[in-house]
Parts: C-alpha cells; structure tokens; sequence
C-alpha cells in the first residue's frame, strides 16, 4: 500500500508549489515544514492579491468548440476556471482539490478540500467528483482511456471517494493533475451546459453576458473563492488567429500577451515593450490509424516503409523550434528506452520495405489545421515518394481537436501530451484506446503491456514499461517523433510575473497565477 498524506490550508498553487516542505516524500514518510520553507512561503504571498478593477486579455487564437471535461481544449483556456484534483510541480505529485490520498494497485481513495463550491454555487464534493470522472469516462477521445480502468466511483462521505481500479493504475494520480481531467460543475454537466460555458471551481468564472461569441469570453471574479486571490480580477481571452494581428494588438496595447511563432521574433525584438519566452509544450507524432483488418496501414511493413518515408529534419530546418527524437519519452522519464534507434530517413529502405508488402494501396485522408498542416502535408509528400497516398485535408481548429483522432481519418499527426507510458498506452494503443479507432493490437505488445501494469507501482514497472515503448516503435505504430516549444509574447508595459506554465508538456498556457498589472 502507498499512503500519501498532505496537510494544507486553502492556498494557491504557487504557495503550495513552494511548500513542499510540507508534504509527503517520495518513499510517503511526512516531513516537517522548516524555517526556510516557511520563509520561502512568506515571500511567495507578499505582495499577491488581487488588484480591484485589473483585466488581463490573453489571445490564444481560438476557443474549444467543447469545454466539457474529456473534450480536448487547449490548456491556456481550460485552466481559467478549471481546476483539478493534483498538481504536479518538478514531478511531484502534490495536492490540489483533494488534499490527501491512499492508493494500491486495487483502488485509489481521494479526501476532497473542505468549503469549496462550483461557479454556479453547487459544492464541490464527492459526487461532483464521481459525476466529472463517469463524464470522461464516456467522452470519446484520448483522455478518456487512462480512466478505463476505474471500475466504479464510491461516494464514501461527502469529502472522501474511492475509485476501484480493474487493475492497477500506476499513473492515475498524475492524470488527475492534467487537461484530461478538469473539475466541472456536476449540475452543468447533466444540463449539457458545460459544453458551452464552463462552470469550474478557479478564481475566474465564465461571464456570459459580458462575452462575445466567437471574439471574446470573459472570466470575472469568484467571489466564494476557496483559495488565494490571483493578481488579476479578469480575465479575458480573445480570439486573433493570425500572428501578425496578434503582434500587432500586443504592440498596440489591445491585448497583454499571446502566442506565437518564430516568424514574429523579429518585431517582437525590435520593441521597446514587448518581451517573450519559450518552454517545451509540444509532442508530436503522425499515427496510423487505418491499421485495422483489410486497413490501408494493416501490414507492418506498410507503417515501416512510411516510418522510413519521413524526413524530420526537413520539419526541424522549416520550423527551428522543433527538434528530431527518436521516441516520445524523453531520457529520464519512465517509459524511454535507449535500444529505440528511430527511423532514419532511407527512401531506399522505404522502397523496399513496401515492395516487400506487395505494394498493397494506400489511399487516404488526413485532417490537419493552421498550426499542423505544413508538417502534415510535408510528411504526405514524403510518403507519396514510396507510392502512398495521403490526401490532407483543412479544418479550423475545434473541428481539428475533435474529428483528427475519430476513425474518420486513417492518417494523422497530433500531438501526444501523456505525461506517463501507461496514459500513452491506453490513449493510443491498447486495443480499446480511444485513440485507436481500429481496435487492434499484436499479442505481443498486450502482453507486455499487462506485464507493466500488473507491476503498478514497484521497481519494476520501469524495465516492464520501457519494453512496451519498444514494440511500440518496433511495430511502428507511430514514429517521426518531434519536441517542440510553444513561445509566449507579453506587453512589460503592462503585464509582469510572465514565465513558464509549471504543467508540463501543455501547450498555449502561461503561469496565470502569477501574473500581475505591471503598474500595481
């Protein structure tokens, strides 16, 4: 059994971020908060609360087309309202709504934060929990795979639920810290409203009437805020796809900061009052997944003969900010493995694999949107050169994150943002993953995977998980793995504390928390 115990008022996450001290170790013994951690607590609260009348307006390009929990949206929008049950800081899991945990192989049980409620008034307790988890459950789409294996939710009391696992969960307790897993309204959930207008338990809450749909969604003040007030009382996030008029509203003082791309590096340099950064946000990868009987990917042969089609690095000189790797987990992370050797671009290689499969016919579709469709056309271009045929098709952004993974396509690149092997797993590849609409997996890569999962959270889980990530490339069930970085541009003259998202691997997000009017 592993006992995690955390004592904690209700304070922000950037207090507890630095409160480790206070927390849990690794190996679950409670360590005592020192002097220096109180100190460095102090300094993080001094000079925080909220600024009475401050707006911050944020362009991220676009909103969700669903902002229901296990629909995907980008986490720059998600986590206004949004909380979740962790957090995890520096690869730490740490609390967040829940407070205290016990977890086994067989079941997870959760103790829930006291005196919090939803936007909308409703509390935050166990059956809120049960009712957002059973929501992503159901919600087609990669998040709802690594919560497959909860096999019921057990309201114990009011603040305390149980999930029952069908087998061990070894990552479970990360994933509740991510954009898989929001905490939404329950009774906005069973109306269907969430999917327009989120109702989340953060310090911003959805504005309707002070929204204009499709340019701008407001966040106000949460009166009944359970924790620390942020620096900003509102937020406001609008909607400028296009890079120079995002730059060009940045510069004007229309908009406090945005994404975006190297290609505006130059003018935002050239500035007096514009600043920006860069983190690593992005994995990418293209997926087979027409791969099913009969299907155009079936024979591994095929998927190798694309796997060597691909050349990355013609990707990595058109777009500086992504770098080649050789597999999704980078050195360090459970589930990379030093004998994945990648595909290195050999046409010749390509070639003969595919005539070694028969030539069979490989003709379809791919939806791509503004920020995948150059890679995507590159990657069919290059797998045309074998005889293949992609056909990319175009599509805004909310279509892109709900239809690019639905079946409908048997080609796609997306971006794999699973922290752990086993949410990659059961997200992409496991014969019931959400992520994989034909529904088929080798005997061999199922038993390595149970191998791995019954290993939950022993020593051996790492060897067990490392050995699926190989059939996992050695299949070819997905390659021409990329990292990229997502780049962030503030106006100084009126915004300051802009840094990196603590989240890692989140894309189109900014450490909200901590930002503050540059003028108070």
């Amino acid at each position: 059994m592993k006992r995690t115990h955390f004592a904690r008022s209700l304070a922000t996450a950037t207090v507890l971020a630095l409160a480790v001290g206070a927390c849990s170790s690794d190996s679950g013994e409670e360590t005592e908060t020192t002097e220096t951690d109180s100190a460095a607590t102090e300094a993080a609260t001094e000079g925080e609360g909220v600024v009475p009348g401050s707006v911050l307006r944020v362009n991220w390009g676009g909103f969700p087309e669903n902002w229901a929990p296990g629909a995907e949206m980008e986490a720059g929008n998600m986590r206004v309202p949004y909380e979740n049950l962790t957090q995890v800081v520096d690869g730490e899991v740490l609390p967040f709504l829940a407070t205290d945990w016990e977890q086994t192989d067989e079941s997870l049980t959760l103790t829930l934060a006291e005196g919090v409620t939803f936007h909308d008034g409703t509390p935050f307790d166990a059956e809120a929990v049960k009712a957002n988890i059973e929501k992503i459950q159901s919600t087609p789409g990669p998040y709802s795979g690594p919560f497959q294996v909860i096999e019921s939710i057990d309201a114990v009391d009011e603040l305390t639920v149980t999930f029952t696992f069908s087998g061990p969960a070894p990552s479970m307790l990360t994933t509740l810290s991510t954009r898989a897993a929001p905490m939404a309204s329950p009774a906005a959930i069973e109306a269907g409203t969430v999917e327009s207008e989120p109702v989340g338990t953060g310090p911003w809450a959805y504005d309707p009437d002070a929204s204009i749909a499709g340019t701008r969604m407001v966040f106000g003040p949460y009166e009944d805020y359970w924790g620390e007030r942020p620096g900003f009382e509102t937020v406001q996030i609008v909607a400028i796809p296009e890079d120079n008029a995002a730059t060009a509203a940045l510069a004007g003082g229309e908009i406090d900061l945005t994404d975006t791309e190297a290609n505006q590096f130059t003018t935002i340099d050239d500035s007096d009052s514009l600043e920006r950064l860069g983190y690593p946000a992005i994995r990418n990868n293209p997926m087979f997944f027409d791969r099913g009987p009969g299907g155009a990917f079936e024979d591994v042969e095929v998927r190798q003969a694309a796997c060597y089609a691909l050349d990355t690095a013609v990707v990595a000189e058109l777009q500086p900010d992504y770098v080649e790797r050789t597999q999704h987990f980078a050195e360090g992370e459970q589930g990379y493995n030093p004998e994945i050797t990648g595909y290195e671009h050999d046409l010749d290689m390509a070639q003969e694999l595919y005539d070694s499969a028969g030539n069979p016919t490989v003709d379809v579709e791919a939806l791509a949107t503004v920020f995948t469709e150059d890679q995507t056309q590159i990657y069919a271009e290059q797998i045309g050169e074998v005889g293949m045929s992609i056909e990319v098709q175009s599509a805004p952004p909310p279509q892109y994150f709900s239809e690019w993974n639905s079946g409908r396509y048997g080609f796609g690149l997306g971006g794999n943002d699973e922290l752990t092997p086993y949410d990659w797993y059961t997200s992409w590849f496991a014969a019931d993953a959400p992520g994989n609409p034909a529904g088929v997996e080798s005997d061999e890569l199922a038993a390595a995977a149970d191998a791995a999962i019954a290993a939950g959270l022993s020593e051996e889980a790492d060897a067990l998980w490392a050995e699926v990530t190989k059939i996992i490339a050695d299949e070819a069930l997905t390659c021409g793995h990329m990292a990229g970085q997502e780049f962030l541009a503030w106006n100084a003259d009126t915004v300051t504390g802009v840094d990196a998202p603590p989240e890692a691997w989140e894309t189109n997000l900014v450490n909200y928390r901590d930002l503050r009017p540059a003028d108070s």
